[in-house]
């Protein structure tokens, strides 16, 4: 057989495929940014088509996945993914995405960005930026064993056998444990550690495990901790590892290729048109790869010609890569007097696979060719531009032009640190290295990713800017790290000189629309096909539902049809409950305006809608009753919404009350938006009796939440009540005995941000 060559290009993802995995020659899995887990079945062989089945869809980045191999218990084996909202989503592959899992594995309190399961299929393995790898056993999913002594963010996990898990992390180590947690080696490596995977026996390297990270370079290893052979060839970060049967690797990153290698030598080079190759997997039944990259696409490649794509599709990936923008960043210094031209390309071969050699064309443009070993010629992979996307405008800082360079406070009466950002860098790895530089906590990463992304939204290069909602704890331009979007996990900011009492109303607006929307349609079809005529949405319907996403995408909320917001409702209250979360999803957005408010509050008067529908009652599926919550808090987003909310105070507090103990972490996150919300609406219009309700509940939450956010948010609304007055400290000092609850969250929470704001409660209960 020959190289490699494209079988399949699957489009579906909205946002970067992160991790993929080819349990079957008939099935790929993939999950990615856009929050969802993907099963792609293949659908008929001549050339290979593949369609897909969305089976997870939440409301965050999904960065992780699995799977785990069939066993008597779970015949089918399971599918499992996780991401930047800390749980693992574990289900079995026939399960729907409106079903309820099979497990949520909760117990990371950070981005989940690492799975691997035994091949016994008995445990899971999990990594995440807490620091923190864990084994979970299959069928018991209560508790989990954590491997400890982790200095950075966990990367790479590798269920090696029944004896030895094995990790590699931010801090530059290797480390190999027993299933119940031991340390039993610890090897040091020169660069961050991202990728693992495990060699078969025998191999011919002596080597048992392959490990590759920041320093683009592929190591084998034994479990003794002995190195045996570096390969060299990438130019950029390696993300990710994976073997072949015969004991040939293949490997991704950076610098837009995934590389094959046997022996010490890479043999093939397949770049992609893409900033990043994420993530690759091999089926070890027919020896086929799967990769995953930034431009959202998923890709299968064979050696087997019968598997090849017809001729037009092979053509145009060629055609694509070698239409690629490549930053000139990523190509180093470049000298054009010194460059060879075109007759280089006939009169000189490469000396090895995979090597880049640019070119000046006759035109002026710098182009990049790679060396093809298999067809003995360069090959065309893209133009290298100066700053692909850029709006022209420089911004120099160090010696160095940068489209942006950010001001970020870290630390209050000091200056500010200088972010400097080029929209043909990843987001990510600039971010990652203003944490190193600066010597910034990891918890840092994901939310300065998050600024730089919000604030070049629609000018990054080659890949699409997550959707995001403002910033809740302020709308300065200057970023803060520590501060959070509203449902995700937030780490400690730094020291603030004053916390209490809180200002600000928060809402939750960041959405994904389009996803939404497309789900909220499969229902639909769904109820179609039951032959729900009396529930389910006309062809007509489904346009006018297009066109109010539309108008919420553009911000454009006022000028919704009141008709669409109508089949909004009628979805969200009276579709079956497991069909109601992309319509509550939509409502939920659409306070953002004053004129759906108007008409949901006065006209409709949703609240009333809610409840008769029974999400707030025990037996609704906690999502839904979550996504209501939200949208009760986006009410304090307007004028008209602070006026039915404070007219409604006693009903909603009623709604809530039941879930104050819930250990649903985005449940009571909703619900500690909710108090805070009516605790600066109190500071504007004070009430005795609805303050200490206020207070006996956020008492009851902050001796029962185990979640930091939820906790950080029950104390920023109980001191932001206290400072109403003297009465209200001495109330919940002598009758609610605040004193417990404060103690007790502060014992259960051990950030800074917590103790800072603790103490200023402790002085205001102390006067």
């Amino acid at each position: 057989m020959g190289d490699y060559k494209l079988s399949a290009s699957l489009r579906g993802h909205e946002d970067d495929v992160r991790s993929v995995v080819f349990p079957s020659p008939t099935t790929v899995a993939s999950a990615s940014r856009d929050s969802t887990v993907r099963v792609w079945s293949l659908q008929s062989s001549s050339p290979p088509n593949f369609d897909s089945t969305i089976k997870v869809h939440g409301t965050e980045f999904v960065n992780a996945l699995t799977v785990v191999p069939p066993t008597a218990e779970f015949p089918q084996g399971l599918i499992v993914s996780g991401g930047k909202d800390q749980i693992i989503d574990v289900r079995q592959p026939t399960k729907a995405v409106g079903d309820n899992a099979d497990a949520l594995l909760i117990g990371h309190g950070n981005n989940i960005c690492a799975l691997d399961a035994s091949p016994d299929g008995k445990s899971i393995i999990s990594g995440s930026w807490d620091m923190e790898a864990r084994v979970w056993t299959v069928g018991k999913w209560g508790e989990s064993t954590v491997l400890k002594n982790h200095k950075g963010s966990v990367w790479a996990v590798l269920a090696y056998d029944s004896s030895n898990i094995i990790t590699g992390c931010a801090d530059k180590e290797i480390r190999i444990f027993s299933p119940t947690g031991q340390l039993t080696r610890s090897i040091k490596t020169s660069d961050v550690v991202r990728a693992l995977c495990k060699l078969p026996a025998n191999h011919p390297s002596g080597a048992h495990f392959a490990s590759a990270g920041n320093d683009a370079v592929v190591r084998l290893w034994t479990l003794e901790g002995r190195q045996l052979y570096e390969l060299h060839g990438h130019e950029n970060f390696i993300y990710s590892l994976a073997a072949f049967p015969d004991g040939r690797l293949i490997s991704c990153g950076e610098d837009r290729t995934a590389r094959i290698w046997e022996g010490n030598q890479c043999i093939q080079t397949i770049t992609h048109p893409a900033i990043s190759v994420w993530t690759v997997a091999v089926c070890a039944e027919n020896g086929d790869i799967v990769t995953g990259s930034s431009d959202k696409i998923v890709r299968v490649f064979s050696r087997d010609p019968a598997r090849h794509a017809d001729p037009a599709a092979i053509a145009q990936f060629s055609e694509d890569v070698k239409g690629s923008s490549i930053p000139k960043e990523q190509v180093g210094g470049i000298n054009k007097e010194q460059l060879p031209g075109p007759e280089f390309l006939t009169q000189k071969s490469g000396t090895k696979e995979g090597q880049t050699q640019l070119i000046l064309e006759a035109n002026g443009n710098i182009s990049a060719y790679q060396w093809s070993t298999a067809a003995s010629e360069w090959v065309s992979i893209g133009t290298v531009v100066d700053q692909a996307g850029s709006s022209g405008r420089k911004i120099t800082h160090n010696g160095k032009d940068y489209d942006y360079v950010f001001d970020v406070d870290i630390e209050e009466g000091k200056p500010p640190l200088k972010l400097p950002y080029n929209l043909s860098q990843n987001p990510y790895e600039v971010a990652r290295k203003f944490c190193e530089d600066h010597k910034l906590p990891l918890t840092y990463l994901d939310q300065v990713t998050n600024f730089i992304v919000q604030n070049t939204q629609g000018q990054t290069l080659g890949q699409s800017a997550p959707a995001q909602g403002a910033d809740p704890w302020g709308t300065e331009s200057r970023y803060r790290p520590g501060d959070a979007a509203p449902a995700a996990p937030t780490q400690p900011p730094p020291p603030r000189p004053k916390i209490l009492p809180q200002k600000e109303y928060l809402d939750i607006l960041a959405a994904n629309h389009l996803p939404i929307l497309k789900k909220l349609a499969e229902y639909n079809d769904a109820l179609v096909k039951e032959g729900r005529k009396d529930l389910s949405l006309n062809p007509s319907d489904i346009e006018q539902l297009n066109a109010a996403v539309t108008l919420m995408q553009k911000g454009s909320t006022k000028d919704i049809d009141f008709g669409a917001i109508d089949l909004i409702l009628k979805a969200a209250t009276e579709w079956p409950v497991d069909k109601r979360l992309p319509a509550l999803d939509l409502l939920r957005l659409l306070f953002a305006a004053e004129e759906p408010v108007a008409f949901l509050t006065t006209e409709r008067n949703f609240l009333q809608s809610l409840a008769g529908s029974g999400v707030f009652e025990a037996t609704s599926p906690p999502n839904n009753t979550m996504m209501a919550i939200r949208s009760i808090d986006n009410l304090f987003r307007t004028d008209i919404g602070r006026a039915a909310a404070n007219d409604a105070f006693d009903l909603i507090l009623g709604f809530v009350r039941p879930f104050l103990e819930s250990a649903h972490r985005n449940l009571i996150i909703a619900i500690t938006t909710l108090y805070i919300n009516y605790s600066v609406l109190l500071t504007e219009e004070s009430n005795a009796d609805r303050t200490l309700h206020l207070l006996n509940d956020l008492n009851t939450i902050l001796l029962c939440a185990k979640d930091s956010e939820a906790v950080y948010r029950a104390l920023v609304a109980t001191g932001t009540l206290l400072s109403l007055g003297s009465d209200f400290c001495e109330a919940g000092r002598d009758i609610l005995q605040l004193g417990t609850a404060i103690s007790a969250a502060e014992s259960k929470v051990k950030e800074p941000r917590v103790k800072n704001v603790v103490a200023e409660i402790r002085e205001q209960l102390a006067v």
